[in-house]
């Protein structure tokens, strides 16, 4: 493995997409820490902790933070993140399958792809518009602006324009990484925000450990036992490899060419796979769960607080994370959004096209309608399989958070939508790197088994 680091190096091409990468992350880093003009950042950090700690807009924060690059706890111009954008990209693609005009474009080449990125980034500019406006609202609302910018025309106006340009920046910079540098820019942006709360779980483990060790109690509530470290490390790495497990995971649908006479030479009548993603939906059942499971709390928390009676006070404890309905709810929303997800993108028909206009067919059953229903029985149930993963990685922090009274800081490394991001995002720039690496006759990730080699370089 640290020779395949060495080889990337060597290779001037790759290694210039590999620094490009670097940079842009790391201006993605030092752009998350420029503070917003105006907001009283000491004071939003005490709000953050003291009013909003253990309700539902710290799991909004969470999640937000977690799911975009951005953190909106410390009011910066990346406070937004990327999330306009992911939530752009998922309209055009739902709007593509059921829009006809839309979907004629989509199937365009390259410049109906050129064409819907460019209703992305339009739509891109109006979520944020959105977002920025609700944002500044709270900041107003809870008087964590200083007291001359407070409710002002010129600070509205810097907060909108500031909000909406590190978006866009963010935007542009995942585009830069597509186009100049390695991997997925839009998801390596996601990935390196989450990678950079790691030290500060590390130096918490660490001070709790101490803490504890030393005889001087729990500091901010953590107490890390070594017994409790032990289990940590040892469940990290089972979840990891559980998360790379599903995430690699594959049905394979044997599919026979048919032959076919071309002049003197019978050609075709080869077999190959079609390879069925068991995870179709990656993250995104989690993301939408989520994001769903905030609603009850705030709207019961606010029910309770306009009307205090103890059905609203109950209500809302219930959907509290660790709680059985809450757990259960969230087990049922990831399967839901798991089976909508796949309806959405998998389409058994037109793949079932697509292998009969190849001459290609599934032995066993005739082309068109029968193969269409094989294809989506077979998808049900490997996606059954999947969102059963999906339900429990997620719900392993909150569950470990409650019985071993672990922050939940803490335990969501060791599982939930941030580690499988992680995963995916690490697995596909790996899988990256050793297809250039192969291509250029040197040795991968994976080692040489089953990779020939050639004699000479290919530059």
């Amino acid at each position: 493995m640290f020779r395949a680091f060495v080889n990337v190096f060597r290779v001037p091409d790759l290694r210039k997409k590999v620094l490009f990468t670097l940079l842009l992350l790391c201006v993605y880093r030092i752009g998350f820490y420029v503070p917003l003009p105006g907001v009283d950042q000491e004071k939003l950090a005490r709000h953050w902790q003291r009013g909003a700690a253990g309700g539902a807009a710290e799991q909004a924060a969470e999640l937000f933070a977690m799911f975009t690059g951005g953190d909106l706890g410390q009011s910066t111009l990346f406070g937004l993140g990327i999330m306009p954008y992911i939530s752009a990209s998922i309209i055009l693609q739902l709007l593509v399958t059921v829009v006809p005009a839309l979907e004629k474009i989509a199937k365009e080449g390259e410049s109906g792809r050129r064409k819907i990125n460019e209703y992305t980034r339009y739509s891109t500019v109006v979520l944020c518009l959105i977002q920025a406006t609700f944002w500044v609202r709270y900041l107003n609302a809870n008087e964590l602006v200083y007291p001359e910018f407070r409710n002002t025309l010129q600070f509205i106006v810097m907060a909108l324009t500031g909000l909406m340009c590190g978006t866009l920046i963010l935007m542009w910079t995942g585009e830069q990484i597509d186009e100049y540098g390695i991997g997925n820019g839009i998801s390596l942006i996601i990935m390196a925000g989450i990678i950079a709360r790691m030290p500060y779980v590390f130096i918490e483990v660490w001070r709790g450990f101490a803490a504890s060790i030393g005889g001087g109690g729990a500091i901010a509530g953590v107490v890390m036992t070594p017994e409790k470290i032990v289990f940590l490390l040892v469940f990290f790495v089972l979840v990891v490899a559980g998360s790379i497990l599903i995430t690699q995971a594959q049905r394979r649908i044997p599919i026979q060419q048919a032959k076919q006479t071309r002049g003197r030479r019978m050609v075709g009548g080869m077999r190959h796979y079609l390879p069925l993603r068991v995870n179709h939906g990656g993250v995104m059942p989690i993301i939408f769960a989520s994001s769903f499971l905030l609603f009850p709390s705030m709207a019961f928390g606010w029910l309770y607080s306009v009307w205090p009676t103890a059905v609203w006070g109950q209500l809302q404890d219930w959907f509290r994370p660790g709680e059985f309905v809450y757990d259960v709810s969230y087990v049922g929303l990831v399967y839901f959004f798991a089976y909508f997800w796949v309806s959405v993108q998998f389409r058994p028909k037109e793949l079932s096209d697509n292998l009969r206009d190849m001459g290609s067919f599934i032995p066993g059953l005739r082309p068109g309608k029968r193969t269409a229903d094989y294809l989506e029985a077979v998808m049900g149930r490997i996606t059954y399989v999947g969102a059963g993963f999906l339900a429990a990685i997620a719900l392993i922090p909150s569950i470990v958070a409650t019985q071993l009274e672990i922050p939940y800081r803490i335990s969501a490394f060791l599982g939930g939508t941030g580690l499988l991001i992680v995963v995916s995002v690490a697995l596909d720039l790996i899988q990256r790197m050793e297809a250039n690496l192969i291509m250029r006759n040197y040795e991968g990730f994976l080692g040489s088994e089953g990779v020939a080699r050639v004699k000479g370089r290919m530059y």
